[in-house]
């Protein structure tokens, strides 16, 4: 199994083999946005036309099977929040509109979660035996506070999961390759996951390379996960196919993870 990608027309998005229900990690190709949001910019305040991004929403949706209304989207703050959600939280394409959180999981059918990513590290999650999704935004702190676990365990508590069955796949986002940081970011995954951390961990003089996909493998891992897909992609290194914050600075549009609950899926 591995993460493949769809292309319809201009519109181009990635999804992973093992996951059943409609899901998807964007890329910037397939919208109208324009200039540095050009062009399927997903985020309502990058300074995009709010035409824009929800003509975006319509032409992702339409390949997916959603609509604006189906969503619940995430309004992330590099937390461990964990929300359980469902129809009646549904409130539209602006992420202003939502509580403080950095995941999400549901078992109500047409109910379709998402996260916005720009280098950081996309988890969206499958049991297809209760038909819960979830999905999870893991900057670094995200990573070292081990959202995808307390995903899995929301999973587990909510909707009674049992790990093994959950399904995991891992998005595009900045790879080792090119996060570059301090010794506060491998302190953090030490200080979490203990050794099990070091082989994710690469120094380089006073720097250090972290390989935040496998960190966050290795998280959902513990949590007893056992099939994990991870896309091999880089933001940085593919910036013209995926928005990376730090190749653009920040003036850019935002990718999407989304998974859709489904009929029938249990």
């Amino acid at each position: 199994m591995s993460i493949i990608t769809n292309k319809i027309g201009t519109l181009e998005y990635l999804t992973a083999e093992s996951i059943s229900v409609p899901h998807c990690f964007t890329t910037r190709l397939g919208g109208v946005s324009t200039g540095s949001l050009a062009s399927l910019n997903l985020g309502m305040h990058r300074g995009d036309d709010p035409a824009n991004v929800a003509e975006n929403f319509r032409r992702l949706g339409a390949a997916l099977g959603f609509s604006a209304e189906d969503l619940v989207l995430t309004r992330q703050t590099h937390s461990d929040i964990v929300r359980r959600v469902g129809r009646a939280d549904c409130a539209g394409i602006d992420h202003r509109e939502y509580p403080e959180c950095d995941a999400l999981i549901t078992n109500e059918p047409g109910v379709t979660l998402m996260i916005f990513t720009a280098d950081c590290t996309p988890l969206l999650l499958h049991d297809p035996v209760t038909g819960a999704v979830g999905a999870a935004h893991a900057g670094w702190r995200g990573t070292a506070k081990a959202i995808g676990a307390k995903t899995v365990a929301a999973m587990v508590r909510e909707f009674g999961c049992k790990p093994e069955n959950i399904r995991a796949a891992i998005g595009p986002n900045i790879a080792q390759c090119h996060f570059e940081t301090g010794v506060d970011v491998p302190e953090a995954m030490l200080d979490t996951f203990g050794d099990a951390a070091d082989p994710f961990i690469r120094h380089a003089g006073e720097k250090y390379y972290v390989n935040l996909k496998e960190l966050n493998a290795l998280s959902l891992r513990m949590a007893g996960v056992k099939r994990i897909e991870v896309s091999d992609a880089c933001t940085v290194c593919q910036s013209d196919r995926f928005w990376s914050h730090r190749v653009t600075r920040g003036d850019r549009g935002s990718q999407g993870a989304l998974i859709r609950c489904m009929e029938g899926s249990k």
